[in-house]
């Protein structure tokens, strides 16, 4: 299996470990506090950042690693698993749905495929 489809693989089940555990093991790991969310910058407009960092790395591991073999799998694995992980804190304890965590995720999951299509552009002309 090649090393980024490993990569993806890694970062996918981290990425759904800290989405459903009930807190936040990111705040328990940097401030002690399982209930506190470590935020990286300042939300963008009405999306969360960490969202959209979190799901845009995800998504260009994943469109990388599983594009040219498996386009259509991995677009529908994308998008909605940024939408099914966000929805899924309405039945976790101590977790919250929150349109703005909804919309980075699915933000991240778009800029990467754009990003994505336009490097495959540039490549191809260049």
């Amino acid at each position: 299996m090649p090393k980024t489809k490993i990569l993806f693989h890694i970062f996918n089940t981290i990425l759904i470990i800290l989405y459903i555990y009930p807190g936040s093991i990111l705040g328990f790991l940097i401030y002690r506090e399982l209930y506190k969310q470590p935020q990286l910058t300042s939300d963008l407009f009405s999306l969360s950042s960490n969202h959209l960092y979190a799901f845009l790395a995800w998504s260009l591991l994943g469109l990388i690693a599983y594009y040219k073999t498996k386009k259509l799998l991995i677009l529908n694995y994308l998008i909605l698993g940024s939408i099914i992980l966000e929805v899924l804190h309405l039945v976790i304890p101590n977790r919250s749905f929150q349109y703005n965590d909804l919309f980075g995720n699915i933000f991240g999951v778009l800029l990467s495929i754009l990003l994505f299509y336009i490097y495959n552009i540039w490549r191809k002309n260049g």
